[in-house]
């Protein structure tokens, strides 16, 4: 927030700048305000001068110190100013607007951080989207979380938000599972079978055509179709996912399914439409698209020789619907296998007249297991993969979602078993939750030993002047910056690294400061101080949906 004021006050000084003939508009909107990496060069730092010199042709030093002078006016918020290097201007903050840092946060509330940036708009946050062929796998786990998360953030900022489901309940994979459910209904019943050679191998296959088998006895032992195994698997393996999903305090807005893009005649229509269009047309006996037309390096498949269409069609078709329901953005996570797929659908969006610019896809990598420093491949009970169910009974809802974003969604994710269940300080979630516990400690303390922190307003911020307090306060004053350009870069992990810097700066302060045992005036002043740090890592922690504990 601070950031945000110091920027329009530079806006202002570039402004003023203009209409004194210091220099042109032409760098408008051009120039930066950062935070130094190194604190000895201020507070901030702005590259507006060499941005500036690069469109006027002049120096950089000399119009650094025009940006000084007009600068300098704002001593409301500019303390000193300095020109370091080929041109940056280094921008200190007076004490006291750091300080007035707190009764924002405290008087803020659960409020503190959240803004308006995206109001009156409508997202659609698609993710999950898992085939209902088999328990959510880790990887699935990953992509739950960081959708969640990012729907998390979207609302915070004032987008008005929906979280979709694509139920992929149509197609092959569809026809195989109900195939190897069959087969192992049969094997049951002691009869002959010939398992799917690409069948699903996992037990709980083995389970659904026991209960299968239980509910029907051997009445379908002769049934050729095999719709009513498709079905049963389908209803069975869903209710799994739901499960897990709810395990993990995730919700679905919508759920779409794929069979009623061919129902409603959706598929048909988006080739009809691309072939008046003249981007579809026959060869070889199967429907090709002209995605060379949109920069690609060959046309592909649409339909096959077999009749059956490729994933690609029936994610235009998907997509086309999500344009007409009126969705100011739409926002796809998918897997890095996904990668591919990604350029053909959206061709396929612009070939139907719609502004693609609209969809941004968010692909995440996968996620490897290590315990003892080796990579855990194996499940005993569902095939080849472990489920998130199995992660949640290991670590708990707090660790996995925590350590789900921890990184990047495009990095590789090494999930390490061993760390994830320490309940220690080497635990990165439990050493923010136990910040948040702390910090809930020394007030219940302050509250036994008698200390009043008193009313905000009566309080002396002034105090708060210890170089770890400030470095404090700084970063309070960055949250509501860092949710919103989390929330536009659609990158939770951002929150995740906050909360470790925010709570390691308090952890580092409280070891080396006393909040009780000074003179009353300064406890006060550093009760609030707690206060605001205790508001802000539960906020954060609540915005990635993980529990804030009081004790631990």
């Amino acid at each position: 927030m601070i950031k945000a004021r110091l920027r329009e006050r530079l806006n202002q000084c570039f402004a003023a700048g203009v209409e004194k003939g210091y220099w042109t508009a032409a760098a408008a909107g051009d120039y930066g305000l950062e935070v130094p990496k190194n604190p000895e060069h201020g507070d901030f730092s702005t590259n507006m001068a060499m941005v500036m010199a690069g469109k006027e042709r002049k120096n950089p030093r000399e119009l650094a110190a025009r940006v000084v002078e007009l600068l300098g006016a704002h001593a409301d918020l500019v303390e000193r100013l300095t020109i370091a290097g080929p041109g940056f201007v280094n921008i200190v903050v007076p004490v006291s607007v750091w300080q007035a840092v707190l009764p924002q946060v405290c008087e803020g509330g659960e409020a503190f951080g959240l803004s308006r940036m995206g109001e009156g708009k409508r997202v659609l946050v698609e993710f999950v989207s898992a085939n209902p062929t088999g328990p959510l796998s880790v990887g699935h786990g990953r992509q739950a979380v960081l959708g969640d998360a990012i729907a998390r953030l979207l609302g915070a900022v004032g987008y008005t938000v929906e979280r979709e489901y694509y139920y992929n309940d149509a197609g092959r994979q569809m026809r195989v599972l109900g195939e190897s459910t069959r087969a192992r209904y049969l094997e049951l019943l002691g009869l002959p079978f010939q398992f799917p050679e690409d069948g699903y191998q996992g037990g709980y296959i083995v389970d659904i055509a026991r209960k299968l088998q239980e509910e029907q006895g051997d009445s379908l032992k002769d049934t050729a179709d095999v719709k009513p195994f498709k079905e049963a698997a389908e209803k069975e393996i869903f209710k799994d996912i739901d499960g897990t999903l709810r395990r993990l305090a995730i919700h679905f807005d919508n759920y779409f399914n794929e069979h009623t893009l061919y129902e409603d005649g959706k598929i048909d229509e988006v080739v009809a439409a691309l072939r008046e269009k003249g981007l579809v047309y026959d060869q070889d006996g199967a429907v090709w698209f002209r995605t060379t037309d949109f920069g690609h390096d060959k046309d592909r498949v649409l339909i096959k020789s077999t009749g059956e269409p490729t994933y690609r069609l029936p994610d235009i078709a998907y997509h086309r619907e999500k344009f007409r329901r009126g969705y100011d953005w739409m926002v796809d996570i998918f897997g890095s296998d996904h990668i591919a797929t990604v350029p053909d659908v959206l061709a396929g969006v612009r070939a139907l007249g719609y502004d693609d610019a609209k969809v941004t896809v968010v692909l995440h990598q996968f996620v490897t297991l290590v315990r003892d420093g080796k990579q855990v491949k194996m499940s005993t009970r569902k095939a080849t993969f472990v489920t998130v169910d199995e992660l949640l009974d290991e670590v708990g809802i707090d660790v996995a979602r925590f350590f789900f974003l921890m990184r990047k969604a495009d990095s590789q994710l090494e999930f390490d078993l061993d760390l994830a269940t320490k309940e220690s300080q080497e635990n990165p979630v439990y050493y923010v939750q136990y910040g948040h516990a702390r910090l809930h400690s020394i007030q219940k303390q302050a509250a036994a030993k008698g200390v009043d922190r008193g009313a905000l307003a009566g309080a002396d911020l002034g105090l708060l002047v210890e170089p770890e307090e400030l470095v404090i306060l700084k970063s309070l004053a960055a949250y509501p910056g860092l949710v919103e350009s989390a929330a536009q870069a659609l990158e939770p992990h951002r929150v995740i690294f906050f909360l470790q810097e925010l709570a390691g700066q308090f952890h580092g302060y409280y070891n080396k400061h006393r909040v009780l045992a000074e003179a009353a005036e300064l406890a006060q002043a550093r009760l609030w101080l707690v206060e605001a740090v205790r508001v802000v890592l539960r906020n954060g922690l609540t915005l990635v949906g993980v529990t804030a504990p009081e004790s631990m």
